[in-house]
């Protein structure tokens, strides 16, 4: 610590650095501001600009920092000329009022550098990426807005077109459901507005395509990502997957859920909160193997039947509706721990899915085969230069910078801050809590000032919606139940004497803007029920009051039986205030319990950084095989005629088959006996014929041909071996092309083929690899490292993954019956 304080002071605090530089460019921005809004006169005078802004960029090769200054001048010159001017935002007219302050352009010259913006919530981010979004589309190869929902996308993109289009730039918004065409189009505009999940499937759709009008995203060159905290921080552990249907027994889902119930926690089984685990005791496997029927579950079951009893008792134990997920019209829906959304469309994976669906016994669906998978992480690594804007990422500085190479800046906001964040107020027990809450709200309530409450859960919200109804206060819910009213409850959640509870109020994405007379009134109150456990949520939520110099206040109600006092150690100030006789609904302030808070609040954020990192660790040996495999397949896909390369996999394919069944001493013999014509001493006979057959390839031409070989002479006839049967095969080759009445139909095989069987063993190795992640946990008991073991095999599995992508190939072009294609030719 001491040591990192002194290396500070040599150095001199890096956001500060980092701001004065940006600093020093806001001047020039604002002369050619200056300069345009005295000479530019009409929407044809900015898109001349544009136009000569665009030719220095691509054609004359000047860089986009050297023309900062002027398209950062003209964005803001544009955005006053607009002032009154009016369009339709999602439905409504909305007209335009905005000009950007210095801070803002500051925040936009951090994001073109590649950094983080941290802006306070009401320092309006989305107009502050305007100028980026418009300087890097400035090169042609197109800017990604990344948001965390498509109502956010849509509404930006809507909101800001006004602007991009007056500049001369095309905008559109990527939304699920939309066919390949529309994407297509839409990707190849300057700029595209989207979410992180529907940008990241179309990359691994894009990666699917069988044909290249279907692949519709363009190259990854740059991308500001919105709410970066939620989408690279929150969301980096759930990989994108698109899977299909596999064939699974969904019954015993069923009845392993019937079998746990009769199992009894902290006898039967243990639940360990902080790692998120339910184990089995020695008294609970017993339990278990009388209730089957066995001697031994281990070793009659199996690992189908651990794994069915392990996810039952994960789902029984762990996962609790309304807290980690919700049952909505026959359906398991998992909720967002971090904004309280439900996320439609994603499941737990490995069976955990399908035994919630067996305890709340609605209908199981069977588990699913990976197709294609990716991590946001890695994703958002693909692109050549990436930001991001929140209102809080500075917690998390450490973690974006190891993973991502993201450097996070704290712009400083327009106008100070004037918000009273108040000291935690703590109580012995949740109901205490929640009756001081009801109490003090009704009281905030009575003189008009408008609360805004946040809770951690949908059960949670719904207990403190039932008590102010009790208590007479009018209020609204927004919580995953009413998630499709989001926008109008927060809308409102400023006005006069509103009352409105929230789960999680991260990444909502809607400034609540105070109503008439409320400034005088304090302004918003904003309540928090519970200390989420990490610090980046509580900011988040306190952050939606005082936006832009408002006044409001901030206040924390905290109890001994909160999940996260509960378990980090609660227990004993919960004994301490017991012992003391503190009535339940009486506040106590406390600087330990803060500090104990604060520290616990750490060391869940340091462990779940450990655990996103060693994700990240494990997939990246993943991402390496993904983009070489994607890479190839490209290749195929993009590339005109594929005959010399297959032509090379034929000769390729002859030393292997030569390499794979030469026949020196000492080798076993046992799988190959029949390549073998006859021994004669130390000379070996070796049958092309049978080569050629073990290739699956017909050899009429070769019948009875025998080469004779002396085990020492192996090696150099050898290589004759396989330039004979290299020229064999592509003889063959050339014949299959004369007999077709079109080449090119071979090309197009040959394309399919390729790209079938990538897929067919690309699929195969995902799953290989799945299980081989699973396998290597067991090296911890061993003292080995299970990571260098994981990277060890998966080098030698992925290089045995290439050499069967090439003799699969081979094989499959040597079977397909080239008459019958060459019959469906002529009759087509």
């Amino acid at each position: 610590m001491v040591i990192r304080k002194i290396a500070e002071m040599l150095a001199g605090d890096a956001n500060k650095r980092n701001i004065k530089r940006a600093e020093k460019i806001v001047p020039e921005i604002n002369y050619w501001f200056e300069n345009y809004s005295e000479n530019l006169k009409k929407r044809e005078d900015f898109l001349e600009v544009t136009e000569k802004l665009k030719e220095r960029v691509q054609e004359k090769g000047e860089s986009l920092d050297h023309v900062l200054p002027e398209a950062f001048g003209l964005v803001k010159a544009a955005a006053k000329f607009l002032k009154g001017e009016s369009w339709d935002v999602r439905g409504e007219e909305v007209t335009w009022d905005m000009v950007h302050y210095d801070v803002q352009l500051i925040g936009g010259i951090v994001m073109h550098q590649g950094k983080i913006a941290e802006m306070r919530t009401g320092e309006g981010k989305t107009l502050v990426c305007t100028c980026p979004v418009f300087l890097n589309a400035l090169t042609g190869k197109g800017v990604f807005v990344v948001t965390v929902n498509e109502y956010l996308a849509q509404r930006d993109a809507e909101w800001m077109a006004g602007l991009y289009e007056f500049l001369g730039m095309s905008v559109g918004t990527i939304l699920t459901g939309q066919q390949p065409d529309v994407k297509k189009d839409i990707y190849s505009r300057d700029i595209v507005y989207g979410t992180n999940n529907e940008f990241g499937f179309d990359y691994l759709r894009d990666n699917m395509a069988t044909q290249k009008e279907r692949v519709v995203q363009r190259n990854l060159a740059y991308a500001i990502v919105d709410e970066v905290d939620s989408i690279l921080i929150d969301e980096a552990r759930t990989p994108l997957i698109i899977s299909a249907p596999a064939s699974a027994d969904t019954e015993q889902y069923a009845r392993f859920s019937t079998l746990v119930k009769q199992l009894v926690e902290n006898e039967d089984y243990n639940v360990d909160e902080k790692m998120k685990s339910a184990t089995l005791t020695e008294e609970g496997i017993e339990k278990m193997e009388k209730l089957l029927g066995m001697d031994n579950i281990y070793e009659e079951g199996g690992f189908q039947t651990v794994h069915y009893i392990e996810q039952a008792l994960k789902a029984q134990a762990l996962f609790k509706k309304d807290v980690d997920y919700m049952v909505k019209d026959g359906e398991v829906m998992i909720v967002d721990e971090f904004t309280g959304r439900l996320m439609k469309g994603r499941r737990y994976s490995n069976g955990l899915h399908q035994a919630i669906e067996a305890k709340e016994k609605v209908e199981v669906k069977r588990e699913s085969k990976t197709l294609a998978t990716v991590t946001f992480q890695n994703y958002f690594r693909l692109f050549d230069k990436l930001a991001g804007m929140t209102g809080t990422a500075k917690t998390e500085e450490e973690e974006f910078y190891k993973i991502y190479g993201l450097e996070v800046v704290s712009i400083p906001t327009h106008r100070p801050i004037k918000r009273d964040d108040k000291s935690d107020v703590i109580y012995k027990s949740y109901a205490g809590k929640l009756k001081a809450v009801a109490k003090d709200v009704k009281e905030i309530n009575k003189k008009g000032q408008p609360v805004l409450i946040g809770t951690v859960s949908v059960e949670k919200s719904e207990a403190l919606s039932k008590l102010l109804k009790i208590h007479g206060v009018k209020h609204k819910v927004l919580n995953a139940k009413h998630h499709e009213k989001e926008a109008d409850i927060v809308a409102d959640a400023g006005h006069q004497g509103a009352v409105t509870i929230a789960t999680n109020m991260a990444g909502r994405g809607t400034d609540i803007k105070l109503g008439d007379g409320v400034k005088k009134l304090g302004g918003l109150y904003v309540i928090g029920t519970e200390r989420h456990e990490s610090r980046r949520i509580d900011n988040q939520l306190r952050g939606r009051s005082g936006r832009q110099g408002d006044p409001g206040v901030s206040q924390f109600y905290i109890s001994m039986e909160d999940d996260l006092m509960r378990i980090f150690g609660g227990d004993r100030m919960k004994k301490i205030m017991e012992s003391m006789n503190v009535p339940e609904d009486m506040p106590v302030e406390s600087r330990i319990i803060s500090k104990s808070i604060e520290s616990a609040q750490k060391r869940v954020e340091g462990r779940n950084f450990d655990m996103r990192k060693h994700i990240v660790e494990y997939d990246d040996v993943m991402n390496y095989h993904r983009e070489i495999v994607y890479s190839k397949r490209r290749e195929i896909l993009f590339g005109g005629d594929l005959s010399e390369e297959t032509i090379a996999r034929f000769r390729a394919e002859a030393k292997n088959i030569v390499m794979n069944h030469r026949l020196p001493d000492g080798y076993d013999y046992a799988e190959i006996v029949e390549v073998v014509r006859s021994i004669h001493d130390d000379e070996v006979a070796i049958s092309v014929e049978k080569l050629l057959e073990v290739s699956g390839v017909e050899a009429d031409e070769t019948e009875g041909a025998l080469v004779n070989v002396r085990a020492s002479d192996m090696n150099r006839v050898g290589d004759e071996l396989s330039d004979y049967i290299g020229d064999f095969l592509v003889k063959a080759y050339r014949e299959i092309e004369k007999r077709l009445v079109d080449g090119s139909i071979l090309r197009d095989i040959e394309r399919e083929v390729a790209l079938s069987v990538i897929d067919r063993l690309w699929m195969e190795h995902i799953e290989d690899m799945q299980h081989l992640r699973q396998n290597v946990a067991l090296q911890a008991y061993g003292q080995k490292n299970p990571l260098l073991v994981y990277k060890d095999e998966a080098y030698r599995r992925f290089q045995l993954l290439l050499a069967s992508i090439d003799t699969n190939i081979v094989n499959t072009m040597f079977k397909i019956r080239y008459e019958d294609v060459r019959r469906l030719d002529v009759k087509d």
